[in-house]
């Protein structure tokens, strides 16, 4: 017989959605013929499906050793526990942490998350860095896998938040659902912007990744909206401060450019010969992008200091 103690982690589910996770090799049918012939249980009764679990809960499965393992896929979770043990985190660079999320700081040149077998994303690096600092176990990666709740592009900087629990990742996928965290982001674009703005279109991502924008609404096009406001003016840059009120695939990379105003650097979206003229100075090669502050419903604020690019263009292109 197993007994799985149920911790905050994984408190606040069905138990027949944890079961899922747990036993990832077992049917739904096999699940509920064990609960019905009581060889899965909750603290020692017989259950449903249904019942909501709590911290501090026991489940008693009541299999022979071979077909839990068989069940569990016990060998594959362990072997990639372990080599996410070995991965370094030299990428996470923690703002803030609780019991239940985590906010980073992501530097250019990272995925969020693999896109492929085999990439290493922040994603991997920030499992790692949990597991070395025991907020997960190798007994409650089970069940629960943390994992990045917003998403930046490869060579856009700044805040990415991660729930550490069950509740966490709930907590941040309905706040950003219904996008009650504030998302501000700073860039730097060619031209003189001189007044503020709000933004509104439609965009439609083709089969190369790349969006396009539109006035009106057609099949496969969603809404974005995009509002900004000038920080400061140079030599024929600007320095923005874009609200991100939809959070659309390149939408920031694209409506900017719609206007005349792409990111310098970037290389699908912006003016890729007057970027290089900048940036070949600095020996960089990426867009001044970075998701720079989130505010959550609460009002608790969480701000990503920028890449020091930014401070040295602004001190050669922006000041006297």
């Amino acid at each position: 017989m197993k007994e799985q103690l149920i911790t905050k982690q994984d408190s606040g589910q069905r138990i027949d959605k944890y079961l899922h996770k747990l036993l990832t090799n077992a049917s739904t049918g096999f699940l509920f013929k064990m609960m019905r012939k009581k060889n899965i249980t909750l603290n020692k009764k017989k259950v449903t499906g249904k019942e909501m679990l709590k911290e501090g809960d026991r489940i008693q499965i009541f299999f022979s050793d071979e077909t839990y393992d068989k069940m569990a896929g016990t060998v594959s979770k362990n072997s990639y526990f372990e080599e996410l043990k070995k991965l370094p985190y030299s990428h996470v660079h923690v703002i803030y942490e609780d019991d239940d999320i985590l906010v980073m700081n992501k530097p250019v040149g990272i995925l969020s998350q693999k896109s492929k077998e085999g990439d290493v994303s922040l994603n991997e690096e920030m499992l790692s860095y949990l597991i070395h600092t025991n907020a997960i176990t190798k007994t409650s990666f089970d069940t629960f896998h943390p994992s990045v709740s917003n998403r930046l592009d490869r060579n856009t900087s700044g805040i990415i938040l991660a729930g550490k629990t069950l509740q966490g990742q709930q907590f941040l996928s309905s706040c950003l659902n219904d996008r009650s965290i504030k998302k501000l982001y700073h860039c730097i674009v060619h031209g003189n912007v001189t007044a503020p703005a709000k933004l509104d279109g439609y965009l439609r991502k083709d089969a190369d990744n790349k969006v396009h924008l539109l006035d009106s609404s057609i099949e496969d096009a969603k809404q974005i909206k995009t509002e900004y406001r000038p920080l400061k003016n140079g030599r024929n840059l600007s320095k923005l401060e874009v609200h991100l009120i939809t959070g659309r695939t390149h939408q920031i990379r694209a409506h900017l450019a719609s206007i005349g105003h792409g990111i310098l650097g970037d290389p699908k979206y912006g003016d890729v010969k007057k970027s290089k003229d900048v940036l070949e100075r600095f020996h960089y090669r990426f867009q001044l992008l970075h998701a720079y502050s989130v505010t959550f419903p609460d009002g608790r604020e969480f701000i990503a200091p920028e890449p020091p690019i930014f401070r040295k263009i602004e001190e050669r292109y922006f000041e006297d």
